[in-house]
């Protein structure tokens, strides 16, 4: 007795052993223990709350409804939506006698963070329909549902309603505000809305930098970034997640090491954020290295950053410590699943892939559209035509997913790889959407393999009139008819890049030397120690050619054509390189 009339002189775990008694059994003694006591309910719950503990908040719940008492559903509501259980937190919305905004709130909230935005805005617009005046809070849950939905248009009306109520100077709202515009793609009200802000925050600069990163105005993100009075883990991610999600790996890197450099200490999202990176580097090193600072860091166990560690040691050739990671994952979801299934394809290993993709079946786990893209990836790279044709059809039959161009370019390629050029063209004609030139690009490099020239010229002609200012045609259709023996096609096709003016972007290729990224440019001598790196060079063609190394006939055919090499290959003097306006170096410290 004593224990409830002073709930806050005894621990909640006593409490509880006090309620769990009375659970067992004695549901009348509890009754009238809680009526004589005066149970602080509120307390209890915030004690859940606090404790991060929904198995005694449904306890709790449960004894409240049985003695009967009037209880604080606004606490309940927040436990339940906080655990994401969003039946239990409608169940208790729908039967509150009275609700105020808040209860409103924690519903819109609860809705839009955990993916259900068009039922979030149907909550808000209900709020309004039933006189219950919207507060900052109100405004700040419903505009990332609008952002969620790329729904400018809401946005916008939404916006004007806070103009009329007077929280558009509110930080909380107008940090939301340029949120939902950057992730509607509108960066200039995002920005304009910032710089007339009269005050912000840390989140405020996080939200525009973060906004304009992940849109690819990395100049502008970068400006931003650099200016603000502080920093921040997420300021630092941003920048990182940004860099890496629009192709600059080098720069991704090099704010890691700045980052760490600063004193900041990545997270979970900093690590998966920038293992994309390495992956795309191929730089095994650098994605070991920070592995390691994983494990130090506690994050090893994350399932989010463990499938950043698949993908990357998968992509740097490492499949079997892919396998490694994913073996000791504690948690796996369906993404999990994906990327090792992509890796095993990716390696060629297409019955490995087969035969994780059945287990993930057995362990009850739904597929989804990429992991068809990868099982259908690994049948096309070990030639697996029959196998492909099943899953491609129960896909659809008993999954219910509807192909996209991503699977129909897996099948196109499975089939003409396998040397079925004329089915593989068929298939194509026959598709319910529009060939993109991905698909067109999978039948002509299998026409390469074939030497099938007729079926080339096909695809080639779909792909120029797809990209009109594309080279990558006419360089697949020399390399076949130099194949075929075709010399004066090839001719042909050097006059009509010239005529169009046609450009092929230089290849590329780096090394990592001490945190430093080296980039090399077909043809480029910008690199300060060109001289020594050509001799290096020429020295290993000498070992290649003394250990009977003897060039594919194709490419030397392609080469002895007067000017072809320089029209198709090397289209760009070494002092006329088009390079990225953001180096490598301008990152590093």
């Amino acid at each position: 007795m004593h224990i409830f009339r002073y709930p806050g002189r005894k621990s909640f775990t006593t409490r509880n052993h006090v309620l769990k008694g009375s659970f067992n059994g004695e549901i009348d003694s509890a009754r009238i223990l809680c009526k004589q006591a005066q149970l602080d309910y509120a307390l209890l719950l915030q004690e859940c709350i606090k404790n991060k503990d929904i198995i005694e908040a449904k306890r709790l719940h449960s004894h409240i409804i049985q003695t009967g008492f009037n209880f604080p559903d606004n606490k309940l509501l927040t436990i339940y939506a906080n655990y994401g259980s969003l039946a239990d937190c409608r169940r208790v919305f729908n039967e509150m006698g009275k609700r105020n905004v808040v209860s409103w709130n924690v519903m819109i909230a609860s809705y839009a963070r955990h993916g259900f935005s068009a039922e979030a805005l149907v909550l808000f617009h209900k709020l309004q329909s039933v006189g219950v005046q919207p507060d900052q809070f109100s405004f700040a849950s419903v505009l990332p549902a609008c952002a969620n939905l790329a729904s400018l248009e809401q946005g916008r009306l939404i916006h004007g309603y806070i103009i009329r109520r007077g929280f558009q100077f509110d930080v909380f709202v107008a940090n939301a505000l340029v949120d939902m515009y950057a992730k509607c793609g509108s960066a200039e009200n995002a920005f304009n809305l910032f710089e007339k802000m009269p005050q912000r925050d840390v989140v405020s600069w996080n939200t525009i930098v973060s906004g304009y990163a992940q849109y690819g105005f990395l100049d502008q993100a970068l400006k931003l970034f650099e200016k603000m009075p502080q920093r921040n883990v997420v300021s630092w991610t941003s920048m990182i997640a940004g860099f890496a999600k629009h192709g600059y790996n080098e720069e991704a890197l090099s704010m890691l090491y700045k980052m760490q450099g600063a004193g900041v200490r990545p997270n979970q999202f900093t690590f998966a954020s920038v293992l994309p990176a390495c992956g795309n580097l191929a730089t095994l090193e650098q994605g070991e290295e920070i592995h390691e600072e994983i494990i130090r860091s506690g994050f090893q166990s994350n399932c989010f950053v463990g499938n950043a560690l698949i993908d990357m040691y998968a992509k740097c050739g490492s499949i079997e410590n892919a396998r490694y990671v994913f073996d000791k994952m504690l948690q796996r979801d369906v993404v999990s699943w994906n990327v090792m299934i992509a890796g095993y394809a990716m390696h060629g290993c297409g019955r490995q892939a087969i035969q994780l993709f059945e287990q993930m079946l057995q362990f009850g786990i739904n597929p989804d559209h990429a992991t068809f893209v990868g099982v259908l990836s690994a049948c096309c790279h070990a030639g697996l035509v029959d196998e492909g044709w099943q899953y491609f059809d129960c896909m659809s039959q008993y999954y219910h997913i509807t192909p996209s161009m991503e699977h129909y370019g897996c099948m196109v390629a499975l089939i003409a790889r396998a040397g079925h050029l004329d089915e593989a063209r068929d298939f194509i004609n026959k598709m319910p959407i529009e060939p993109d030139a991905a698909v067109w690009g999978a039948l002509l490099g299998a026409c390469r393999i074939h030497t099938n020239v007729e079926i080339a010229e096909y695809a080639a002609e779909q792909l120029q009139e797809l990209n009109p200012k594309s080279v990558t045609p006419y360089v697949l259709l020399s390399v076949i008819y130099a194949a075929a023996g075709r010399l004066v096609d090839i001719e042909t096709l050097q006059k009509m890049v010239k005529n169009r003016r046609l450009k092929k972007k230089p290849g590329c290729s780096w090394i990592i030397v001490n945190k430093k990224v080296n980039p090399f440019l077909s043809g480029d001598r910008s690199h300060p120690q060109t001289k020594k790196i050509n001799a290096e060079l020429e020295g290993l063609a000498g070992k290649m050619k003394e250990a009977g190394y003897v060039p594919e006939p194709t490419c030397l055919l392609i080469t002895k054509i007067s000017g072809v090499t320089n029209s198709f290959l090397q289209q760009e003097d070494s002092d006329n390189f088009e390079r990225d306006e953001m180096s490598p170096e301008d990152y590093m410290d």
